[in-house]
């Protein structure tokens, strides 16, 4: 595969641009009774592995109005466990059944022999990891029949073997396996104020043609680190950032993520106003720059 592919699949899809909101359970009345003003929507991939049941029943209904964008959480692409074939048999099948506009997992481990821990652990990032994710990944996108999307992940350590920064890991990934980057903004914010890390530098390291999707989410700020928890609203610096991201990148499409702590629908809807604001502002200056241009 080539790196444009990850890109070209999400445009041709219809998410070219826009906003979208995680479905969560607690929307699913809302979702149900009439359509929100979105443009897409993105469900965790596992909830929907059953042969019925509601949740696949709402998301069979919301995808006849809405694009949908499956995020997985359980691959745990960076462990050196073979990956699971059930696992990739049951998303193989949702993809057929729901044909998202896109399909992401996360820069992460979480397997071992024994045992798979739910949680998205931090990979060292070296070239031995790399090797084995572009492997892995590669599996995983030759099973979907489709380029995948990877996302940078919040962190509370860093390793001292590491021999690459995150973005510079995820821009080779791409470049060797097709694959695309799924950026999350306030994942990178929280990793600089943990880590003392770049973030505008992390997002001007990476090309336009890579980078498929961006989150946006809120994060908890304690005494000792900054907590990505999907429970608050997006903080004003990581507004910056995204508007940033957005000149570096134009108008790509943007996830309102909120999974704990889950407010009223208007809430959510309010947060993707803001996103959307950002993105016709960036969209107007770029054309504005092009009729100077010209």
């Amino acid at each position: 595969m080539k790196p444009t592919l990850a890109r070209q699949a999400l445009v041709a899809a219809a998410l070219a641009s826009g906003v979208g909101v995680g479905l969560r359970h607690a929307h699913y009345d809302d979702f149900l009774r009439s359509v929100p003003p979105v443009d897409w929507i993105e469900v965790h991939s596992e909830n929907y592995f059953g042969d019925g049941g509601l949740d696949l029943h709402v998301l069979d209904t919301v995808r006849l109005h809405l694009p949908v964008s499956l995020h997985g959480v359980g691959l745990a692409l960076g462990s050196s466990r073979p990956l699971d074939p059930v696992y990739l048999s049951k998303l193989r099948r949702l993809v057929e059944r729901i044909e998202p506009a896109a399909v992401s997992e996360h820069l992460c481990w979480g397997a071992v022999p024994s045992r798979h821990f739910n949680d998205l652990l931090p990979m060292p990032l070296t070239h031995e990891a790399l090797t084995l994710l572009c492997g892995r990944v590669g599996h995983v996108q030759d099973a979907l029949r489709r380029p995948i999307l990877v996302e940078n992940v919040s962190t509370y350590l860093r390793f001292r073997e590491d021999q690459y920064a995150e973005s510079a890991f995820l821009v080779e990934l791409a470049r060797r396996s097709g694959c695309g980057v799924l950026l999350d903004v306030n994942n990178l914010y929280v990793n600089q104020c943990n880590h003392g890390e770049d973030a505008l530098a992390a997002i001007d390291s990476m090309s336009r043609e890579i980078v498929g999707e961006i989150h946006l989410a809120g994060h908890q700020v304690t005494e000792h680190m900054e907590i990505d928890d999907h429970g608050s609203r997006v903080a004003p610096e990581v507004w910056s950032l995204y508007e940033h991201a957005l000149h570096r990148f134009g108008a790509i499409p943007t996830l309102i993520e909120w999974d704990t702590a889950v407010p009223a629908l208007p809430v959510l809807l309010d947060e993707a106003r803001l996103a959307r604001e950002a993105l016709a502002s960036v969209v107007a200056t770029n054309e504005a720059s092009d009729d100077a241009a010209a």
